[in-house]
């Protein structure tokens, strides 16, 4: 089975030469995140992605969790990998220095995690949620509650989960049956949740739930809903443990990917209830939640990309060494390796360049929030803050769907070797087709772009980015028959983009169910053309670069998603303006 080897030339590239590491330096609090101190920080998760985490990817795969008295035992190797990981203090990159986080910048933190999920997605997931309790808790936790919990979490003794889905209630939180009845200056929680990842596990020595419930006397629907620290053992004013908590898992999901991953169904209050702590102002806890949420939705994100990179990489070893068949113009009297014939090479590259197209855009997000988060001027921060909010839902879902696209033409590299368990590629496909599922699905993500995104706002952060785009692409050094060719059909490719935005804004306060039914064509429209704008720069960069190899690799990726993905975006424009009435008038005969 191939080993997983971090893609430092590429991540590298995008970081300093794509995304522009200088402009982040700029910003307050990063000047120390020079290119040496990436480029360390990089092969050591490199190191520790490949050497430790990598291993266990298969083998926690075919172990899986198990529930025993009310205790989850993760697979073997996972509890030692994981106290290597927090010593290496890799759980806190992008945290608070004062709460014992590393205060790296989002851009250098992406890249790392992106390491990690490719290496082993189902051990990434705890620290992933971890981190996304830190972010809620530090725009919206009490003091008290920060001086309790961050320190904990941000090292990794303790991690974090996220509470919201229950047995009738899944994405339609305004039906959540889970309450919270005051006593004194806590809450008594009682309630069932399902589909909490590493809701128990025993890789550390406390489990921080963050729930939704309700008051006694909350509103209706969504606006009656609130959000509490529910720790599995409460917490002494020494910051020790102290007795165990009334919250238990019941049971663990049997589940077709991410095995690894304990999937709990959590039980609060069977004895009493769970003694939690508001966070925040009551009724506001969908709105708390949401920073947590989004932190997640560009994880999921990068998980594709991860979990798309190791699938190539599984796939290109074995096109090396599977031997099969003569070459097609007869060169070879001899059977050749696979990555001789045409097609396999097709797929090959189709792997490589929309997993380097969907890299690329989620770093340049994650540029955004550093500048979002940062920047001394407040008006750059608002516009950057919107671009974030813009772009967040196209890379949870076109990152996600891409990496299925990409970890099932892996199996079909493999041909019939890729449907047996044994060769691995089929992990790559089971773990990934979670991704567009799970922190809202990709519908759900696509309604938000077209209606929250750009419906509401007229498309006044889009028309930006376009603009931008446009912009950025007449720039290009045009010095021969590629690159004009890139630049012309990115263009109508951007071109294509706004005149279905033209359409969702124009319709959406008229007719908001038609929008919605042409809303996943036009998010895939929208990954597509932003992911060609920055190949198609990525294209001008690599023009002028000295490594021979990688210069000839990237224009090899560039031009194959300029012509096989690029190209579809004319269709797509027009899906999204007349496609919609195939749904709205739709007909199901039983």
């Amino acid at each position: 089975m191939a080993d997983y080897s971090a893609p430092l030339d590429d991540i590298c590239f995008v970081i300093n030469d794509l995304v522009g590491l200088d402009q982040v330096t700029a910003l307050p609090g990063c000047q120390e995140t020079t290119p040496d101190i990436v480029n360390a920080v990089l092969e050591e998760a490199g190191k520790l992605g490949s050497e430790i985490l990598s291993p266990l990817n298969h083998s926690g795969d075919i172990e899986g969790c198990v529930l025993e008295n009310g205790v989850v035992r993760t697979p073997q190797g996972f509890k030692e990998a994981y106290t290597q990981f927090i010593e290496g203090g890799w759980n806190g990159l992008p945290c608070d220095t004062n709460y014992g986080g590393q205060g790296l910048p989002w851009l250098l933190t992406t890249s790392v995690s992106e390491i990690y999920h490719a290496a082993n997605l189902s051990f990434m997931l705890n620290p992933m949620l971890t981190l996304g309790a830190v972010e809620l808790l530090s725009h919206h936790g009490s003091k008290e509650l920060k001086d309790t919990y961050l320190a904990k979490l941000i090292s990794g003794v303790w991690t974090g989960t996220m509470n919201l889905t229950e047995p009738q209630a899944g994405t339609d939180l305004a039906m959540m049956r889970t309450k919270a009845v005051p006593e004194g200056d806590r809450y008594r929680i009682s309630g069932t949740k399902i589909y909490i990842t590493f809701g128990e596990h025993d890789l550390s020595e406390n489990i921080v739930h963050m729930v939704l419930a309700r008051l006694p006397d909350a509103p209706e629907g969504v606006r009656g809903i609130s959000l509490f620290v529910v720790p599995k053992y409460l917490v002494n004013v020494d910051g020790s443990l102290g007795d165990r908590n009334d919250l238990r898992c019941v049971s663990i999901e049997h589940k077709l990917g991410i095995n690894a991953s304990p999937t709990a169904v959590m039980s609060y209050g069977d004895d009493g209830g769970a003694i939690g702590y508001l966070v925040g102002e009551k009724n506001m806890g969908l709105a708390y939640m949401f920073t947590m949420m989004n932190n997640e939705r560009l994880s999921v994100g990068l998980q594709g990309v991860g979990v798309s990179e190791r699938a190539y990489q599984h796939a290109l070893a074995y096109a090396r060494e599977r031997v099969q068949s003569r070459k097609i113009d007869g060169s070879s009297p001899e059977p050749v390796a696979i990555i001789e014939h045409p097609d396999v090479r097709r797929m090959l590259l189709d792997m490589k360049a929309q997993t380097e197209a969907a890299r690329a855009l989620a770093y340049y997000v994650a540029a955004e929030l550093d500048v979002a988060e940062r920047h001394a001027d407040a008006e750059q921060r608002a516009t950057s803050q919107a671009r974030v909010d813009l772009l967040t839902p196209v890379v949870k879902a076109w990152g996600s769907d891409t990496s299925i696209d990409v970890a099932s033409t892996g199996i079909q590299v493999h041909g019939g070797m890729g449907f047996i368990e044994e060769t691995g590629a089929a992990q790559y496909y089971r773990d990934a087709r979670i991704t567009s599922i799970y922190e809202g699905t990709n519908g759900i993500q696509a309604n938000d772009l077209v209606g929250r995104k750009i419906g509401r706002e007229n498309g006044e952060s889009i028309r930006g980015l376009i603009a931008d785009m446009r912009r950025d692409i007449m720039a290009l050094e045009i010095s021969d028959d590629t690159s004009s060719h890139v630049q012309n059909r990115v263009l109508g490719a951007i071109d294509d983009l706004e005149k279905a935005t033209d359409w969702i804004v124009s319709t959406w306060g008229q007719d908001p169910g038609s929008v919605a039914a042409s809303a996943v064509p036009f998010l895939k429209l929208f990954g597509v053309t932003s992911g060609g704008w920055l190949m198609a720069k990525a294209h001008d960069l690599a023009m002028n670069m000295d490594d021979r190899a990688f210069r000839a690799s990237k224009l090899s990726t560039t031009r194959f998603f300029i012509d096989h993905h690029v190209v579809e975006t004319s269709t797509l424009a027009k899906i999204v303006i007349t496609g919609s009435p195939a749904v709205q008038n739709a007909v199901f005969h039983t």
